[in-house]
């Protein structure tokens, strides 16, 4: 009997896919460390993020129409719908031929398994928590676009202190309560609370570094955040 395979469960952040325009050697380098990993009996569950041109879509419909939450959440599923079949195409040839969106749906899958937004007042935050439940998988890992979470916005606040380990408790205390369409924050507070009581651990890493985050896969040494 062929040994059962690692499921890992990846979140990749929209703006690591589309920054500015889309990132095809980031897609590129993505796929290579991918292929490298099956070799090593893994399986993974990639689910996409909307990111800043989630925002903008809906900035923009906002403008223009004062949309419901709900619309305006429609908005940024589609965007991570249109960026998980981006990631599906790159990875066409070993990945499930559907994107699943329902992530309490136990899929069958060998490789590679791509996963998309759910409906209004979900994340893909709390998207990932949902497919890590319903796969029985204890750790998730986080593509994002800085090194570490930090203590508050180092964008603002000069003297913001990177995280490099910390425990749901005091990780949700620097999280907005609650969590609204095109939220910009280190993680979902709703999903924050849900991988508390399931017991998950998330690690946060910079997706531009990806040598970093196959480190991270292969139980080296890396740079990142681990909330547990």
């Amino acid at each position: 009997m062929a040994e059962k395979k690692e499921i890992i469960i990846v979140s990749v952040g929209g703006s690591l896919i589309f920054p500015n325009e889309i990132d095809i050697e980031f897609l590129k380098r993505l796929k290579e460390l991918i292929l490298r990993q099956l070799g090593k009996n893994r399986k993974f569950v990639i689910i996409c993020g909307g990111g800043k041109i989630c925002r903008r879509y809906q900035e923009a419909a906002n403008k223009i129409m004062n949309l419901s939450k709900e619309d305006t959440d429609w908005l940024g599923i589609h965007v991570t719908r249109v960026n998980a079949n981006l990631v599906r195409s790159v990875f066409l040839d070993v990945s499930k031929e559907e994107v699943i969106s329902d992530p309490n749906k136990k899929v069958e899958f060998d490789k590679i398994l791509i996963a998309c937004g759910w409906k209004p007042g979900c994340s893909t935050d709390n998207d990932a928590v949902m497919l890590a439940k319903t796969f029985g998988i204890k750790k998730i890992v986080n593509l994002t676009n800085i090194d570490y979470i930090y203590d508050k916005d180092p964008r603002e606040f000069k003297d913001a202190k990177p995280i490099k380990s910390t425990s749901w408790k005091e990780f949700r205390k620097i999280l907005p309560k609650d969590w609204k369409p095109g939220l910009n924050s280190p993680f979902d507070p709703v999903a924050a609370r849900e991988a508390e009581k399931l017991d998950i651990e998330i690690a946060s890493i910079n997706g531009t570094n990806l040598n970093n985050f196959e480190n991270y896969l292969d139980g080296l040494d890396f740079i990142g955040t681990v909330v547990k």
